[in-house]
């Protein structure tokens, strides 16, 4: 291992099936990325694993499946020692929720891990499967800090009318609020775009799990996401927002309970539902094409209501300066991006972007990561005390 190359940090993103990495060592200017790479599909016979060297180069895939994220963490320590023998000086975890007490990147000591144990309700898709990777890395990498780079962070500067739901404020104080999240894609983006990032602004991460958020002078003020991941816009298997008479109506006349309710809120609905059975947005347009018409429902379903939130907001901030799509779909997809779009000229958006208001931005949500751990690294080192960032 190269003398350049020391004092590495290893960015663990976990997700509800995918399990995404990267390798950084302190640059020039900033965290350069030694190794990248990614865990799709886990539990299913498509799932692969694939890690790439700063060049490119493949250095390990596996395929088909894989069963869980600790076999995809296997897989790429032991492609560390393979390729790179290495060791890095710290791990960083992203966390999707941490329920009201754990609000801030920080320290994974035991008494945190504890809090996410009780805050697990939260995000019942995310926080067990977190739990577990960072119980396996821990076990892989002893030696070292694990740090928690929490998605609800960048939320916090939400002023206490978007926090607070329609509920009685005994309901507040036991922390049911909106929370919102992807704001570690959406801290990327403001690092980013740096001194140009305008008054007014929308951020829109779309993907499996899709966000719409409205960001004034670089700040959360708003955001779809609620108190779980499960609101907002429809999403790959997820409802969005829903009339909670609807819930009550399920209980009442089929008798759902509790995890019958969760599992078709979370795993059953949203593209899924709408489509009949596809949650994957590249192959809903080919379904789309070729006219089906559960396809067509659920694509125009999604993509109005993305619409609608970023009107909503403009209207929220009083006109729009600066739209941007990131994540997977808003990444890659420009069919979804016109239907989003189609609508909007009224806020001066369409494809021609004459006046620079429309951006896609890849999401860099490793990199952000990194830079809040050296930081992290940096002052556990000088106080030899654990450590919460501001």
């Amino acid at each position: 291992m190269a003398d350049e190359h020391k004092n590495t940090i290893l960015i663990l993103n976990s997700g509800s099936s995918s399990l995404k990495f990267g390798l950084f060592a302190p640059g020039y200017e900033d965290e350069e990325q030694l190794l990248s790479g990614s865990a799709e599909g886990i539990g299913r016979e498509s799932g692969s694993l694939r890690i790439r060297a700063a060049d490119g180069t493949v250095l390990r895939e596996q395929s088909p499946v894989l069963e869980s994220q600790p076999d995809a963490l296997r897989s790429l320590a032991a492609a560390l020692d393979e390729h790179l023998r290495t060791s890095p000086v710290a791990i960083g975890h992203r966390i999707v929720h941490g329920g009201p007490h754990l609000r801030n990147h920080q320290l994974l000591t035991p008494s945190v891990l504890d809090q996410l144990a009780a805050a697990e309700h939260f995000a019942p898709l995310h926080i067990p499967l977190a739990l577990t990777l960072v119980k396996q890395a821990q076990e892989i990498f002893p030696q070292i800090p694990h740090f928690a780079c929490f998605d609800t962070a960048f939320h916090n500067t939400m002023p206490e009318v978007a926090t607070h739901l329609p509920l009685p404020q005994r309901y507040f104080e036991q922390g049911v609020m909106r929370f919102g999240f992807h704001g570690l894609s959406y801290e990327s983006i403001v690092h980013r775009l740096g001194t140009a990032v305008p008054e007014r602004a929308v951020f829109a991460h779309l993907g499996n799990g899709s966000s719409v958020t409205a960001v004034r002078n670089g700040l959360s003020i708003d955001t779809s996401m609620g108190l779980t991941p499960t609101g907002g816009v429809p999403m790959g298997t997820r409802t969005g927002d829903l009339d909670p008479g609807v819930l009550l109506y399920l209980m009442r006349s089929e008798g759902l309970g509790v995890d019958a309710l969760e599992a078709l809120v979370d795993r059953e609905s949203g593209l899924f539902g709408l489509s009949k059975g596809e949650s994957d947005m590249h192959q809903l347009l080919q379904r789309v094409a070729a006219r089906d018409a559960a396809a067509v429902l659920a694509l125009e379903g999604f993509c109005i209501a993305v619409r609608k939130f970023i009107a909503s907001y403009a209207a929220l901030m009083g006109g729009l300066d600066l739209l941007v799509f990131t994540g997977g779909i808003g990444e890659h997809s420009a069919e979804v991006r016109e239907k989003i779009c189609a609508g909007l000229s009224f806020l001066g958006l369409d494809l021609g972007d004459r006046d620079g208001k429309l951006m896609v931005m890849r999401a860099e949500e490793e990199l952000q990561m990194a830079r809040h751990c050296r930081r992290l690294l940096g002052t556990l080192s000088a106080s030899g005390a654990g450590v919460e960032e501001e």
